[in-house]
């Protein structure tokens, strides 16, 4: 491969943000270049139409968003997944993916090669008109149902994410909980993602999660399993709120005054590949969202997918990347310490 670039082009962040660059902090840590070292996840966006409009998302998914993956593409993903066993989570995520209409067929194809299969869900579209079987579909296939639910208090969930977004969100936890989901010995597995409202890091995932299972236990007598806190990405509708409020640079600088060398050593893309709606392949949701390209030389789409040069290929910087690696790091798994 000739011509790698390791720093991505021109994003958001990088046209706001002065002084201390990803890619040097990374150097001057002894962490550069930084290589993938397997491809255990697929994370696959099928694609941006959504139900909601949320004011962090970095997808800028909602309503009128046309970008759906096709059943051509899908079963271009199904063909590579076979072929490698050792890609062994598929992680599904949108808009809400479970709008795209090859959604079910996508679960059912990996649940049948016998891969872990997650659905990033927002909870309300089960009650979107013809949704209403997913909860049973999702246990019927022991999916692992990961659920945005930004906080328990019910004004910072409407907040964030709509009038009445927090009442269809604790009725579909409940609904999940009726099913076996959060319940010991079921093998249903719930997970809740806290990001912040603000710009702010996350706090301590542990201390609240306890937080977290009390309140939802207490007020509606809902279980889950595990939370996980995501730290909001300076890209997308959250950058467009951080320029409106004057806040850029503050927050900037407080991702990049919290980097964390052990939290830089965890990140995801060294063992996660994305997928975008249309076929093309990037080295996480957030790049994917940004338009930033796999490194020169590499397999651009999945229909190009070949796993010797992808699980072990540079990986594209760029300032956003500070959000992954401040504090206890964030992930699309939580946090990474």
């Amino acid at each position: 491969m000739k011509n790698i670039p390791l720093v991505a082009p021109t994003s958001p962040a990088d046209l706001e943000t002065k002084g201390t660059s990803f890619p040097q902090t990374l150097s001057d840590h002894g962490l550069s270049p930084l290589i993938a070292k397997d491809i255990r996840s697929l994370q696959i966006n099928i694609g941006k139409l959504c139900n909601q409009t949320c004011s962090h998302c970095h997808v800028d998914a909602g309503p009128t968003r046309t970008e759906n993956m096709t059943l051509d593409t899908i079963k271009a993903i199904l063909s590579v997944v076979k072929k490698h066993p050792s890609i062994a989570t598929i992680d599904i995520t949108g808009g809400a993916p479970e709008m795209n209409p090859h959604f079910e067929f996508l679960v059912e194809e990996c649940r049948a090669l016998e891969r872990k299969v997650i659905d990033r869900c927002n909870l309300t579209v089960f009650f979107v008109k013809g949704k209403s079987q997913l909860p049973m579909f999702l246990a019927k296939h022991q999916v692992e149902v990961v659920a945005s639910l930004p906080c328990y208090s019910q004004d910072n969930v409407d907040q964030q994410r709509g009038k009445g977004v927090f009442d269809r969100s604790i009725a579909a936890l409940q609904q999940l909980n009726q099913l076996g989901y959060g319940k010991e010995g079921t093998g249903l597995i719930l997970n809740l993602v806290y990001n912040p409202l603000g710009s702010n890091l996350p706090p301590q995932q542990h201390k609240l999660e306890l937080d977290y299972k009390h309140e939802l236990r207490t007020q509606f007598g809902i279980e889950f399993n595990q939370l996980l806190t995501i730290t909001n990405m300076p890209i997308s509708r959250f950058l467009d709120d951080l320029r409106r409020t004057g806040q850029m640079d503050a927050y900037m600088d407080l991702l990049i005054n919290n980097f964390n060398a052990d939290s830089a050593d965890r990140v995801m893309c060294r063992t996660l590949l994305s997928v975008g709606w249309d076929g093309r392949l990037y080295d996480c949701d957030f790049h994917q969202m940004l338009d930033i390209p796999l490194a020169d030389g590499l397999p651009q789409t999945i229909q190009e997918f070949q796993f010797q040069p992808l699980g072990n290929r540079p990986i594209v910087m760029a300032q956003h990347c500070f959000g992954c690696t401040a504090g206890a790091g964030s992930s699309c798994g939580g946090s990474l310490l």
